[in-house]
């Protein structure tokens, strides 16, 4: 199983003067998901190289088991440093593909080209894509080959507008993701806030929340094995 990752790149948190970029959590505990099942990971990012992590992401409260892990995986610190452009990555080598959220998506994968091109390649040839947290907001200008949004009349999920407003940030986003996915057409279902949550729909799987990544990588992964 080739299952390609995608990154922000993205820093700044509005104008708020705060920074943001991944969440540690929902790229680490997909990440060993997938290698612990024998999957060969590649990352990519819209600017390659290093990616930003959200600092509330690295904070006391934020730790897990597998963001613990990767603080002393050598290989894993490695692999993030050089992520591989985005631009330069081909869905035909790829399985599948996952997308880690925290905030940093909302600004520059969700109007990417490059990103929008990949997943409706992926889309085309019968791949899965998996998004979790705010990263379903990459699908929101994908579309499929009729012309229509991915999202639409599919059940959908992602960071909910009440877990927008428990961070304080529904002034600082530039958009809701929840609002934007129903606009869209999508079927937005939701769990509890901070509960783990994820939906499948067919070839697309999104999680809710950091609480959700696990379990959406293992959707993934029991899609993956399916076709296999």
């Amino acid at each position: 199983m080739k299952i390609l990752m995608v990154l922000t790149s993205h820093d700044k948190l509005g104008d708020s003067g705060q920074k943001t970029g991944f969440w540690a959590e929902e790229f680490a505990a997909p990440y060993y998901t997938f290698i612990d099942a024998g999957a060969e990971v590649t990352l990519a990012s819209p600017k390659g190289g290093k990616p930003p992590i959200d600092p509330n992401s690295q904070q006391q409260d934020a730790q897990t088991p597998a963001t613990e892990r990767l603080d002393k995986d050598d290989d894993a610190q490695q692999a993030l440093a050089n992520t591989c452009k985005l631009s330069e990555v081909c869905a035909d080598d790829f399985d599948a593909v996952f997308y880690p959220g925290g905030h940093g998506p909302l600004w520059d994968l969700t109007n990417s080209q490059d990103s929008i091109k990949l997943i409706e390649r992926f889309w085309e040839q019968g791949k899965p894509v998996s998004a979790v947290c705010h990263a379903p907001a990459v699908l929101l200008n994908v579309k499929t080959a009729t012309g229509d949004s991915i999202v639409r009349g599919r059940t959908v999920t992602g960071f909910s507008n009440s877990e927008e407003a428990g961070v304080g940030l529904k002034d600082v986003v530039p958009f809701l993701l929840e609002d934007e996915l129903k606009e869209k057409g999508g079927d937005y279902q939701r769990g509890d806030d901070w509960q783990a949550y994820a939906v499948q729909d067919g070839l697309l799987i999104t999680g809710q929340n950091p609480a959700s990544s696990e379990q959406t990588a293992e959707r993934l992964l029991a899609v993956l094995r399916s076709m296999s």
